[in-house]
Order: structure tokens, then sequence, then C-alpha cells
């Protein structure tokens, strides 16, 4: 509480009744350095995506329903935990007249809007972040430079990018691109960092004109003379020049990224320009891998896929015979990927959780959470790896003698739902929301179901979770060839066990038909499944899916190892 009490000891001063942190630093990524974490730091907790609302007399911590027990957990009694969209501040603020103080850097016009809507409360942009005056400690930047991706590991060079973009421009009747987000910068120039912990990004921002002028806004620190020299139609500036150089610009067009420009900037370009009701098309872009990339992503899941598989091995192997905990089983499993030569880093902090540890969605594991593998219970495992030709990530579900019918059951279920997307036929004009709900009937039909959604893009050597399409609810954009998406259904039942199996999928053309085709190559536990419940076509998928896994793993198994996928990739 006394991070708290320092934090409203400020209110009067800025002369508002309450302060509003998210999860996000300037740049918007997914995942941020630890020293820009300023929720963690006045809430403890440390999931990917929420914020907090601190007033005079509340304190309020916004998560959706992936983080509702972990939020509750580390935040214990200081703070009220709201799970969105359910429930949204302005519920909370609903009839009283008070002054919210934000950080312009790190809210967007977008999430100002739905997050704080106006009503009788007025939001309070402030010249500094309150976080920051608190919170005393030593800025960690990163040191290493930008680099650029090898040829071999794209499908377009960068000049074709630039082009694609400015040809949008000009057919948009648009001046300007303003790119916020740093992952766009990387897939338009196919340049990569290490600015964050799990995903390959240079912070930086990009100003580029219909004309194919472009700046090039960062820590110039980071540019190498080399990198420099090889982009030599691009102007290289310090990013703090960033806000001047576009408060020069007047009477222009421009099309911003209204999920990663701040306020900020946003209100900058407002006051003398026209913002057109456009975003970014490099997220589209993005999106849609070329023929290398798929190519090297598939490289990329056999040898996570190996990794992977040989821990299993080893954890079946192991985990009654010697003490093997949440922490130390993803420290072994990192091992296991550190093998490969072209492993570089995890692509998330990986979620290892056995008994009702795994029911926690995004599951981290501590000193205080930390449990031992023990026979009966089942251990959930979501993981995955930066490769410098590609970014994975899957779930397992691992029975441990785990015999419980219900689980089984389960389980089960969730295998159909997850057969049910990948055998799913697309159509010219298909939507994750669409898929979603096959995913989703066999759990219904016993009334049970899971919070999150079924899937979500997944970047190349990039952000593991990347829009725009997804397989969700209410995700209504066309999936095309190219696209990479998990297929991730689960089942989590609050202090007993979690269930999830995921794999990474990609929109494949067939015979000028459009259908998914597995990537990750990793054993499905046969353990937990109900074989009788699975009708010809599952058993056929499933059949022909680990006749595929054996064929891409075995040679890398040892002669006991080489055993084990025989059995693991056996018929059902």
């Amino acid at each position: 509480m006394e991070k708290i009490d320092k934090l409203k000891k400020i209110f009067n001063r800025e002369e508002i009744d309450g302060y509003i942190i998210p999860k996000n630093d300037e740049f918007f990524s997914e995942y941020i350095p630890d020293h820009n974490d300023r929720l963690n730091y006045i809430s403890n907790f440390s999931g990917s995506y929420g914020f907090a609302l601190i007033l005079k007399n509340k304190n309020y911590l916004f998560v959706d329903g992936r983080y509702t027990i972990q939020a509750s957990a580390q935040s214990k009694k200081n703070f009220k935990v709201i799970t969105i969209p359910d429930n949204m501040p302005e519920d909370i603020l609903k009839g009283k007249k008070l002054s919210i103080g934000f950080d312009p850097n790190l809210f967007t016009k977008k999430t100002l809007s739905v997050f704080l809507p106006e009503s009788r409360c007025k939001y309070k942009a402030l010249a500094n972040n309150l976080i920051d005056e608190i919170w005393k400690r030593k800025k960690k930047k990163s040191k290493s430079k930008f680099f650029i991706m090898p040829k071999n590991s794209v499908s377009e060079k960068h000049q074709s990018k630039i082009k694609k973009i400015t040809n949008y421009l000009k057919k948009k009747k648009s001046d300007f691109l303003f790119v916020t987000a740093s992952e766009n910068n990387a897939w338009l120039l196919n340049i990569r960092g290490q600015d964050t912990k799990y995903t390959p990004i240079p912070y930086s921002y990009i100003l580029i004109d219909k004309n194919k002028n472009i700046k090039f806004f960062c820590d110039l620190k980071k540019i190498s003379s080399s990198f420099r020299k090889y982009f030599r139609e691009i102007e290289f500036l310090d990013i703090k020049k960033c806000a001047k150089i576009l408060t020069e610009i007047k009477k222009k067009n421009f099309i911003i990224d209204k999920n990663s420009c701040s306020y900020f900037f946003e209100k900058i370009i407002y006051k003398n320009n026209k913002i057109l009701n456009l975003n970014d098309p490099i997220n589209f872009f993005k999106a849609i891998k070329g023929k290398q990339e798929i190519a090297n992503i598939k490289k990329a899941h056999i040898y996570d896929g190996i990794a992977l598989t040989k821990f299993l091995f080893w954890l079946k192997k192991n985990f009654y015979r010697k003490k093997i905990t949440e922490i130390s089983a993803s420290q072994k499993l990192l091992q296991f990927r550190k093998k490969n030569k072209n492993f570089k880093f995890l692509s998330f902090p990986t979620i290892s959780g056995t008994g009702p540890n795994g029911a926690i969605i995004h599951y981290k594991a501590t000193r205080e959470t930390n449990r031992k593998l023990k026979s009966g219970d089942i251990y959930l495992v979501d993981s995955g790896g930066q490769y410098e030709f590609g970014t994975t990530d899957v779930t397992r579900t691992i029975s441990l003698k785990n015999s419980n019918k219900r689980i089984k059951d389960i389980f089960t279920r969730v295998l159909k739902g997850h057969i049910a997307v990948a055998n799913f036929k697309l159509k010219k004009n298909t939507s994750g929301s669409v898929i979603d709900i096959k995913a989703r009937k066999y759990l219904q039909q016993i009334g049970l179901n899971y919070a999150h959604g079924t899937g979500h893009g997944v970047g190349y050597f990039l952000n593991v979770h990347e829009g725009p399409h997804a397989i969700s609810k209410r995700n209504k954009v066309n999936l095309q060839e190219g696209m990479v998406v998990s297929n991730e259904p689960g089942y989590y039942e609050k202090n007993k066990f979690g269930i999830r199996i995921e794999n990474l999928i990609y929109v494949k053309r067939e015979r000028k038909k459009l259908c998914f085709e597995n990537l990750t190559m990793v054993p499905i536990d046969k353990n937990l499944i109900i074989r009788e419940s699975l009708n010809k076509i599952e058993k056929k998928w499933f059949n022909e899916y680990h006749k595929i896994v054996f064929k891409n793993l075995i040679e890398s198994m040892n002669r006991n190892e080489s055993l084990e996928l025989q059995k693991a990739c056996s018929a059902i």
C-alpha cells in the first residue's frame, strides 16, 4: 500500500481524483522491458494485459478472463479485480463527477474512448507520468544494434514493400503514413532488434510519404554504420525529434495506426492535418506470409517439435523418480531448445502449470506457487521459441498417470474441438468468428466453455500474438492464404485443473480451395483420450497428423526416444 499512498499524495497537486495505469509502454508492444512495467510495479500483476484505476478511496484492477485468478492472487487485497469487457471503468465511475489523470504517451485515443468514455468525468492528460515520479529505478536500455534479416529469410525485399505502401497511400489519397508499431517497422524494412525480451522488435517510429521519403526515428545508438549504409534512401533521426517534425507538417492527409499511435502523437497530427478513417495497412500485409516464409516457419516448427517432444519423453520418464517442479520443468525445456543453434530465445514466458495451477490460463510459476509434478495430476505446458526463421507457440496437456474419467472426457471434447478447427473448410470470406463456434461445440454440449479466443495470429520471427486476424467470437477479418493462426481450445476448472491443446496452423491453397495445414510437430497425449468418443473422421485426422509428426522427428531421436515416438505416434 505504500506505493499507492505515495501516488495518491500527488493527486492534489495535479488536481485529479484518480489515475489510470496501463500495461504497455509508449511503443504499445505486447511484452515490455521490466523497467517500463508500471502496472506490475503498482499492483504486482504480471500478466500481459490489464490496467489499474486508482481513485482516492478505492483501487481497481481490470483484466480479461484469462487473468482474473492470477490478478486476484498477485494484487492481494490492495485492488478489487474487475473482469473486462463484462465490466468497464465507466461502470465504476457512472454518475460520478471526477477528474481522472492519464499519461498521453501510454494511451491511444481509441483505448481512451473504450475504457474511459466521456461522461460526467473529466479525463486530464498530464505532462509527467506519476508512476515514474514515485518509482526510482534505473532504466536498463538495450545496447544491441538493429539488424537486417538474411535475404533467404524473407519473401519480399524492403523496396517492394515500400512501393506497396506508397501505392496504397496514393490510392487512398493520403500524404503520409505514420507507423508507430515497432513490429510493423520491422516488417517494412526486413529488420529486427532486441528491445524487448520475447519479441525481436526495434523500438522505432517511421514517417513515410507517398513519394517514398522515409524518416526513421529511434535511439541512434542502435544504428550501425553498415545498417545506415544499407538503407541509404532513409533519413535516420533521434526519436526525441519526432514530435517536432510532426508539428511542422500542415494541411496534409495522414494514416495512423489507431492501436499504437499515442494520444500525444495523434493530438499533434490532428491539430494541423486531417487523419483519414483508415488503419495502418502494414497490419494486414504483415499477416500474409510468403512462400519462403512459410517454408522457413515449417523448418522452425520441426526444430521446436524435436525439443519439446524430447522434453515430454524425459518428463514422463522422470517425474515420479525425482523432484520435478513447474519451474525446473520449464528450465529443462529451455535447455532442450537451446541445443538447437538456430534457437534465439523464448517467444513468451513459458506457462508450466500442474494440478490447480493449470487452471490459471496465463499462469507464471513463482517461488510461492511452484508445485511439484506428482502422480495423478495433469500437467499443462504452453511454450514457444523465436528462431531466425520463425516463431512457435504450442501447448500440450500431459497425463501424469491420471485416470480421472471426467478429465479424460473433457480432454477428448477439447481435442474434438481442436480437430474441428483443423478440418474446417474455408470459403472465400471466412472469418475466425465462424470457426470459433465449431471449437466450443463439444464442451458446450455438457455446459462447459473457456474464457479466451480459440486462436490468435502469429508473426514471422516477430510477435507471438499478431493481428488483425484471429479465431474468436468477435473477429470478422477474413482468413487468407498465408495467414498463420493458433488452434487452442481448452477448459479450466478453478483450483482443480487446466486443459489446452494448441497447434499453429496456416491457411493453404489446395486445388483452388483454402484449408488449414498444421505447422506444430508434437505428439498429443493419447493417455487422456476416450477413443470410442472420437468418430472415424476425427480418428483419421489424429492418425494422419501423428504420421507426419513421426516422419519429421524420428531422425532426431536417440534409440529410447525413437521407441517412445513410435508409441506416441501409433494409430488409435
